[in-house]
Order: structure tokens, then sequence, then C-alpha cells
């Protein structure tokens, strides 16, 4: 019902998604930058019903500067949607993780042991897009020590690495996967990000695509991208190559 508030104009029908699992939004309600509330949620849950998602992990950021959830907050956002859903009758298998950027505080959660683990032992992963951490690579040491199979989100996003690709395959080999943006492809966040998102792609990088879904504006971007003529070709490309069905979700 909150979907045709902001549906497309266009008249073409978006195609749906290449994957039915996503591992990366921001649509629990009022713990981050995402969501406001429950009914923008089910809202942004119906969008991602209609491209063909079945299963979703919603991440909330956890940041020192300005996130400092816990999993019992991220919990607790979880649990109030998850009633508004059975309030309302909306059906959609709904999981939570959170996406940690590399800081102090993920370092104590990390030592601590106070980490929300994706399905299959994954946990995802952010740089700050100022610079690199200067320990990333013992981070995915510490991290693959506790078994965790590290996912860096959007990689395609940091400027520092798009001027040294030859980063990407260093990381990418040291066994840190990545998942890029959905929005990236779209062009959404720039013509550099777009590029570096198909060059990842190209390599053989990319283990995981996620919508990375915040608001109404990225539901726009997505309809009209999977509305286009090079959605196809850019699906058939990463179809083969990313894991995201694979996650016992």
């Amino acid at each position: 019902m909150f979907f045709n508030f902001f549906k497309s104009k266009k008249c073409i029908e978006p195609q749906k998604l290449f994957y039915s699992n996503d591992i990366h939004s921001h649509i629990l309600p009022g713990i981050d930058d995402g969501s406001p509330n429950t009914d923008v949620s089910i809202a942004l849950l119906e969008a991602m019903k209609s491209w063909g998602l079945k299963s979703i992990i919603a991440t909330p950021h956890i940041a020192e500067e300005n996130f400092e959830n816990t999993p019992q907050s991220i919990k607790n956002a979880f649990e109030k949607l998850d009633r508004r859903m059975l309030d309302l009758g909306v059906e959609m298998n709904i999981n939570f993780s959170a996406e940690y950027r590399i800081d102090d505080r993920f370092r104590d959660m990390l030592e601590n042991d106070n980490l929300l683990i994706l399905p299959n032992n994954y946990l995802l992963i952010e740089n700050s897009f100022v610079q690199p951490p200067i320990d990333l690579k013992n981070i995915i040491y510490e991290l693959q020590l506790r078994d965790i199979k590290p996912i860096l989100a959007h990689p395609e996003r940091y400027g520092y690495y798009q001027r040294k690709k030859e980063v990407y395959e260093k990381l990418f080999n040291s066994g840190c996967e990545f998942q890029i943006n959905l929005l990236s492809l779209a062009g959404y966040y720039g013509d550099r990000e777009k590029e570096t998102a198909l060059w990842l792609a190209s390599k053989g990088f990319v283990s995981f695509v996620g919508t990375d879904l915040h608001h109404f504006g990225h539901v726009e971007v997505i309809n009209r991208f999977l509305s286009s003529k090079e959605y196809p070709a850019i699906a058939d490309k990463l179809a083969p190559i990313i894991k995201n069905n694979e996650l016992n979700i």
C-alpha cells in the first residue's frame, strides 16, 4: 500500500534482480541514517519484494563517531519492525546483522566477541571514506582466526583504492571478499564508482551485491536501473560469480 507513493512514473516495469538474498540494507526503523520509522521500513520492504528479493539481512551502521549501535539496540529495532509486519500481514524473510566501520569500537567488539555474524560466518565491514584503516590486513587475519569471513562493503566507493587498483587484488587474495552496491552499478554515486564496480566484476573480484537501501530516493534509482537497457547485460555478467543466493538465510 505504501509503494504507490514512490513508484517510478515510467511505464516500463522494472525487471527482477539477479539475486534473491540481500545482505546490505538500512531498513530497520530509527536506528541509523536509513528508515526513520516502521511505516517507511514497510514501504522499503515492499519495494525490495517487488524486485524479487525473498530474504533480507538488515545491516545498520555501527560506527563510534555517529552510530553507536549495539547488538541489543539492533535487535530491539528488528523486533519493532517484526511486530509491525505481523500487524500488517507483510510476509518477508528478514534477519539482522550490522555494517561495521573499522574503528576502535569495532576493535573492542572483535576482541570481546560481541559481533553480529552474517549467515555462513560472514561479517560485513566498511572503511572510512577518508582513508583506509592502517591495520586492515591485521583485522582480516584476526577475523579469519575466529573462522569469520570478512566482506568489505562497497569497495568501489573508496577513492584511495580507485587510484591504486592493485590494492583490490591484494585484499581479495588475502581472503577479504567484496560486496558492491547496486546503486553503484546504477551510476548513483558517479561515473568513477560505476566504472570501478564493473572493473571489479570483470576481474572476478565481486562476491556479493547489495542494495545498500536507505530511503525512497534509492528506490527510484534502482527502479530506473532495473528498467534500463544496460541492466540485462550487467546482470548476466554478475549472476554467475556472486554468492548471495548461497547464504543460508
